[in-house]
């Protein structure tokens, strides 16, 4: 796991049967369903482009269902960083492609934006009863979406036959990667934590 970026790695003793934490839930297959068209590259960015505008599109609604101003404001800054994620998946797409297109125009071509992880916002919230009033419950579901993600695009990866795919969709995956690892550093580093 030192490889793989972990710098804090702890020996669970019991295995993952003893891990009393949050993980990827869910069927094996769950989401793989939105790679089901995937045939090359281009596809495995459109596919991940839709999922972070379902994600941002997430984000933004949660924002008029919660009452506190500091986990309206958090909504407000995910949602503007999944816009970040759609640029990056543009650019992506244009190194592929040889393209030049806007992200909005991009956007266009996305016939069913999804959620990131491949559950809808109503089965996150159900899934999760996600608890959203403070800034720590927003950046828990936070947490628990991109873990998520991070395992969709991982297993898509391992069911694709195209090394193209596989590349693209492991590279998303090391951003999810990353995106965890900022929010556990915030969650690890906030003041008002009780």
């Amino acid at each position: 796991m030192a490889g793989k970026g972990f710098t804090k790695i702890y020996n669970l003793s019991g295995g993952i049967r003893a891990w009393g934490k949050e993980v990827a839930v869910g069927p094996e297959d769950s989401g793989l369903h939105l790679f089901t068209q995937m045939e090359s590259a281009v596809d495995a960015v459109v596919i991940g482009f839709g999922l972070e505008m379902g994600l941002r599109d997430f984000y933004t609604s949660m924002q008029s269902q919660v009452t506190s101003a500091g986990a309206k404001a958090l909504f407000a800054k995910l949602a503007d960083i999944e816009i970040l994620h759609q640029e990056r998946l543009v650019q992506l797409y244009g190194e592929l492609t040889g393209a030049t297109i806007s992200v909005v125009e991009f956007g266009a071509r996305i016939a069913e934006p999804a959620m990131e992880g491949g559950l809808t916002t109503e089965e996150y919230l159900r899934r999760y009863h996600a608890y959203t009033a403070s800034e720590l419950d927003v950046l828990a579901l936070a947490l628990s979406i991109e873990a998520q993600a991070l395992d969709l695009y991982l297993r898509a990866a391992g069911k694709s036959d195209d090394p193209g795919a596989q590349k693209v969709l492991r590279q998303i995956a090391e951003e999810e990667r990353s995106h965890i690892a900022r929010l556990g550093h915030f969650i690890d580093n906030r003041q008002d934590m009780p």
